[in-house]
């Protein structure tokens, strides 16, 4: 018997009852898919804004402002209570008033400690953070009639309370006993993304986006056929929409691709969404909820895109760090000297570039710059230049394609470019360029590599042949989304 399906919802896909409704129509329609498969796993993300108000809750608590961390809870309930009469005809079952209930006897104590001490501990702020993922599966559960599981019991963790690191081994015995008992063939079963728990039964959260990492864990431990992400574009684009109105969604990416667009700035994945996933090759898909006829993009370990450039990604601002001294020619262990500075200072490097007499490195916003430049300047001249950005070239056939860095620096002819890194992975060409001027750079490169391409999409669609349409729609494709 193939594994189960792993659907995962984000917060927009569950932000009120019309898109609950849409959540539960598509898992059902994926449970009554494909004969074999044992079951469909739904991970989901608190209902949209929800994660946010809890932040600002507990925020309020710290400062001292009880009445303001009080009512942020009671308005977020009474959100999911409004939600639950919308889908329930006007009543509330009393399995979810008790769930309710429960949220108000958790978190109204430990707001009022945290107001009372004018702090909220990391241990406290996980227990409140997190339970937005348990009313909004609750709320799913209960409408779909289905299997509740409490992940925390299944995704055990360390004690890194608002980054914490998961047990896959753990995770694999304890889904086979929570969770897979749950499945089978027609059977579906809801859970929470983003929250895990302690060895000793504390409730920890994975950090902000932890839902899509919680899916692969989850995916792995069941060996899943698939694992789709459910969100509110169609797959991952060929750059950020917002900066590039043109860009198109990708069909197939490398899991090589993928992380790098994750690394650098591509917002649809978390960076570690897909590492328990790569190791047993489950392909992953990026799919638009409210789309699920619509493109999508199928991430797979054993077949990339095969493009010189696939998409482009873009992150900042950054700061870039430039250490020069003449030392450096032909000495030794400079670098090392530079490099224990950053080590000691607990702050990561991001892109670096090196002459024969100095290197410079990007920094992410956040990074102790003043202690850095002091430490530095003991034994080098120090540069510092703020308000950069990384605009990055990620393509599975990069390096062993001639002229793209030539293509690229046409495109951005009168753009000023500062630091350049082509690593031994063939697939990322990084540059670095002012911050005002990287949505510039992000347009025209992706005018340089992607407008015939649109433009020949544009003929099929049947939008600019002679005005007629076509009978085909624009993007349609023979896989779909996994029986939904």
């Amino acid at each position: 018997m193939a594994g189960p399906l792993i659907m995962k919802f984000g917060g927009s896909s569950v932000a009120d009852e019309e898109r609950i409704r849409n959540v539960a129509a598509l898992a059902r329609a994926a449970a009554a898919g494909p004969r074999g498969r044992s079951g469909v796993l739904l991970v989901s993300s608190a209902i949209g804004g929800a994660t946010d108000m809890l932040v600002s809750a507990g925020k309020a608590a710290a400062s001292g402002d009880e009445g303001a961390a009080f009512a942020l809870i009671e308005d977020l309930i009474r959100r999911h209570e409004k939600i639950a009469r919308a889908l329930f005809g006007g009543r509330i079952p009393d399995s979810l008033a008790a769930v309710f209930a429960e949220a108000r006897s958790d978190l109204l104590p430990l707001l009022k400690g945290a107001a009372l001490l004018h702090e909220l501990p990391p241990r406290s702020a996980d227990l409140l953070y997190g339970r937005g993922e348990i009313l909004s599966t609750s709320l799913l559960a209960a409408y779909m009639d289905c299997q509740w599981a409490d992940a925390r019991r299944t995704v055990i963790t360390d004690s890194n309370f608002g980054a914490a690191r998961p047990d896959p081994e753990t995770i694999g015995r304890l889904a086979e006993k929570n969770l897979k008992p749950l499945l089978g063939p027609g059977a579906i079963a809801v859970t929470q993304g983003y929250i895990g728990a302690n060895a000793q039964g504390q409730p920890t959260t994975l950090g902000r986006g932890g839902s899509d990492y919680s899916a692969s864990l989850l995916g792995a431990a069941l060996k899943a056929d698939e694992i789709q992400i459910w969100t509110d574009v169609e797959g991952i684009l060929s750059a950020d929409p917002r900066l590039v109105p043109g860009a198109q969604p990708i069909e197939v990416l490398g899991y090589d691709e993928a992380a790098e667009l994750a690394a650098f700035g591509a917002k649809v994945l978390h960076p570690a969404t897909i590492l328990p996933a790569v190791e047993l090759g489950i392909p992953v898909t990026v799919r638009n909820s409210m789309k699920p006829e619509g493109r999508f993009t199928t991430i797979s370990r054993n077949s990339g895109s095969g493009r010189p450039v696939t998409a482009l990604a873009g992150r900042g601002p950054v700061t870039v760090i430039t250490v020069r001294d003449a030392r450096m020619l032909g000495g030794a262990g400079f670098l090392a000297r530079i490099f224990e500075v950053f080590g000691r200072l607990m702050v990561s490097v991001d892109l670096v570039s090196t002459s024969e007499v100095s290197v410079s490195m990007t920094l992410d916003p956040g990074a102790p710059i003043d202690r850095l430049e002091e430490e530095l300047s003991e034994f080098a001249a120090v540069r510092v230049e703020e308000g950069r950005a990384i605009v990055a070239l990620v393509g599975e056939q990069l390096r062993q394609t001639k002229g793209v860095p030539a293509q690229a620096f046409a495109a951005l002819k009168d753009i000023s470019v500062e630091m350049i890194s082509l690593g031994s992975n063939e697939i990322n060409l990084s540059l670095v360029v002012k911050k005002e001027d990287s949505a510039e750079a992000m347009r025209r490169l992706h005018a340089a590599f992607f407008a015939q391409e649109s433009a020949a999409q544009k003929n099929q669609c049947g939008m600019v042949s002679g005005g007629s349409a076509s009978k085909t729609p624009c993007g349609a494709r023979a896989l779909r989304g996994g029986g939904a």
